[in-house]
């Protein structure tokens, strides 16, 4: 699923993520689980202010976003 991705910009331009907007929903980013770096594309883990669990992946090349993995909070 695509998403648009507003982003905490440190050292490099779009550093981390600090919120996610899928649909009509805005997910903050509340605690960040873990963040690694593929061959072609940048990954991120984090609990979302809903209490979920998503993980984005963003391609290196395209800069494109989208949802990979969604668990909804027990």
């Amino acid at each position: 699923m695509k998403i648009s991705v507003k982003c905490y910009s440190g050292y490099r331009v779009d550093e981390t993520p600090k919120s996610i907007r899928f649909d009509s929903s805005v997910i903050l980013v509340n605690q960040m689980l873990d963040q690694w770096l593929g061959p072609d594309h940048r990954y991120f883990k984090f609990i979302g202010d809903d209490k979920a669990t998503y993980l984005i992946r963003q391609d290196m090349d395209s800069l494109d976003r989208e949802l990979t993995y969604y668990q909804q909070a027990e």
